[in-house]
């Protein structure tokens, strides 16, 4: 089992002072694979104390010298690109192949397209042609304090700490408890490319701790956060007293609508979508709205492909879905199978329990529900699962009522 206690504070792996132990889970099979520490407010002080002595400096690097170590950090993600690859699957259950591409490839894209954008943004220029002699300069906010999700690693932390880093901040990094092992790799990317003392910091923790420890602290400028919109509701609301800059991704419920005349493979390319990364993701087309005229053929289609497709451990070869990432959201997921079942949507695929053959670890049976109405919880509340909500619809404007007739809060 992997020891990964310290926290990377000031340019170096340091011990926790007071911060508590935690397994983290492997959800193919249930097993710890590694232990981390959740900071204490401690360690959250300690970080954000380094990242503020930091600040001075680094904003004023030359904008060359973020390019060069931005250029160093390009070079270790992709030598070690198979290494990250494996710890994305070993903490959140991302089948290898899914990992391998769209896991760690989202994070180098986006690594890629930072250090393009800083090439050609002035970060001094002119205000226009009628006023030569007025400047518009732009400066880096401040500490920034970056909290993100377990369910696509390196897409959410690489979008957030490579910009920042490219502006002139300096971080602290909260990566999500139950899927921090590709974050830990990333602080040793960043520790090997050479980034001043300070620049980035990462403290593990939870929401109710490090999370809350951020959102509030006096000494953070900025706050962006990706996860459930009750969460982001608190860390507006924590902000608030010291007038944070506050960034949010929030939940949502996608509506994929299918007219009559879409062609012949947009049912199953939709299921597809909706069931890649085993559904735990924010623009997952959660629900399928069909013109009436197709909708007894599309519920047919989506059965059969959702029959068809295949599950098993993250860490096999092969084009299959793994599990969700934890005991506590495959239960989530159980409980609004249930809540569908109970409101009379009608069953076509999947269900409750796990698939045959699958005692141990976090499986879900890819599942579909027809004849949904707009008022199911099924149709409101964000899944994050492989679960499929099919609703018909007459008229263009009756698909565009539903689609967004959604909460304003989504859990």
């Amino acid at each position: 089992m992997l020891n990964k206690q310290q926290h990377y504070i000031d340019g170096a792996w340091v011990d926790s002072l007071g911060g508590a132990p935690m397994e983290v889970i492997n959800p193919s099979n249930e097993a710890p694979v590694a232990t981390i520490t959740l900071g204490s407010e401690t360690d959250t002080n300690t970080a954000v104390a380094a990242a503020r002595r930091a600040f001075d400096d680094w904003s004023i690097t030359d904008k060359n010298t973020r390019i060069e170590l931005l250029e160093r950090l390009r070079s270790q993600y992709e030598e070690r690109a198979p290494q990250m690859a494996e710890m994305i699957s070993l903490e959140m259950g991302a089948p290898m192949a899914l990992s391998q591409t769209a896991q760690v490839g989202a994070g180098l894209g986006h690594l890629k397209t930072a250090i393009r954008e800083l090439k050609g943004f002035e970060f001094e220029r002119g205000l226009n042609e009628r006023s030569p002699n007025d400047q518009i300069h732009y400066e880096a906010i401040g500490v920034a304090a970056l909290i993100t999700p377990w369910n696509w690693p390196m897409n959410q932390v690489i979008l957030k700490v490579v910009p920042a880093l490219a502006a002139g901040c300096t971080v602290i990094l909260k990566p999500s408890e139950i899927a921090p092992l590709s974050s830990l790799l990333l602080a040793e990317m960043i520790d090997s490319a050479g980034f001043p003392a300070g620049v980035f910091n990462l403290v593990n923790g939870d929401g109710m701790g490090v999370g809350s420890q951020l959102s509030a602290h006096p000494d953070v400028d900025m706050v962006s956060f990706t996860g459930s919109t009750r969460a982001g509701i608190a860390i507006t609301k924590a902000a608030a007293d010291t007038v944070k800059r506050v960034s949010l991704e929030l939940g949502g419920k996608g509506a994929n609508i299918i007219f009559a005349d879409a062609d012949e493979k947009a049912v199953t390319r939709g299921v597809r979508h909706c069931f890649n990364n085993t559904g735990q993701s924010c623009n997952a087309p959660t629900r399928m709205l069909v013109e009436r005229s197709l909708y007894n053929q599309a519920v047919e289609t989506a059965a059969a492909v959702a029959a068809k497709t295949e599950i098993g451990a993250a860490e096999l070869e092969g084009r299959h879905i793994g599990p969700v990432v934890s005991e506590a959201q495959y239960n989530k997921i159980q409980g609004l199978i249930k809540a569908g079942i109970d409101e009379g949507a009608r069953l076509v695929a999947g269900g409750l329990g796990k698939p045959e053959g699958f005692e141990r670890g976090y499986f879900v049976k890819p599942t579909i529900f027809a004849d949904v109405n707009n008022d199911m919880v099924i149709a409101r509340e964000e899944v994050f699962g492989p679960v499929l909500t099919i609703i018909p619809f007459d008229s263009e404007e009756e698909a565009i009522q539903i689609a967004n007739d959604t909460p304003l809060r989504i859990n």
